[in-house]
């Protein structure tokens, strides 16, 4: 009986540990990093803004600074969506050789605007929100829930994955990394925008 008992012992306490795993310190401390820097230079970027600098494009069909936040409002929640979905599936370390990416490589392809990605029709900026002001508060807010998740969750995001990126699987950490990069990315198109050579002057 004894020999029964140790190893279905063993198996109850490898399957709890597995699923009770806590994010490391390094881990919070890197994605909470990499949230508020991009956060905060998306805020340095849009201060001081005229509504005709806000509302430049400067090419057709291309999208003006005030559209590129809008897209960063309605990416941010369905971010949120997806981490809770990934979480949802529950542990699956099997999968952990299947990750493409390490983090900083993962930031690296996700910043880099060489390569031009076309969005989904329901991630293209219409004016939902309203105002800007109205659009950069809905940004705002929800990064600010993402970050404190981050900062409390007993989740284990590292073995939790995801597979509905488009580059292949990632864990529940590194959807919090692309979502920080796909803010960067844009801010940095934002950054284009204003360089353009016919972008109004400011007051």
């Amino acid at each position: 009986m004894k020999k029964l008992i140790l190893p279905m012992v063993a198996l109850l306490l490898f399957s709890f540990s597995t699923d009770t795993l806590k994010l490391t310190d390094d881990d919070r401390k890197l994605a909470t990093k990499h949230l508020m820097e991009t956060r905060d230079h998306m805020a340095k970027v849009l201060k001081g803004l005229t509504e005709e600098q806000l509302n430049f494009t400067p090419e057709e069909e291309a999208w003006s600074i005030s559209g590129c936040v809008e897209h960063l409002a309605i990416s941010e929640n369905a971010f949120g969506g997806l981490i809770q979905k990934t979480v949802a599936a529950g542990p699956n370390p099997a999968l952990k050789d299947s990750l493409k990416f390490k983090d900083d490589q993962l930031m690296g392809v996700i910043v880099d605007r060489s390569n031009k990605v076309k969005t989904a029709e329901s991630f293209e900026p219409s004016g939902k929100f309203g105002s800007h002001e109205a659009t950069v508060k809905v940004f705002m807010d929800k990064r600010e829930e993402h970050i404190n998740y981050i900062k409390t969750t007993e989740d284990d995001l590292r073995n939790r994955y995801c597979n509905d990126l488009p580059f292949g699987t990632v864990d529940g950490l590194q959807v919090v990394i692309f979502m920080a990069g796909h803010t960067e990315r844009h801010v940095k198109q934002m950054e284009e925008i204003m360089a353009h050579k016919l972008f109004p002057k400011g007051k």
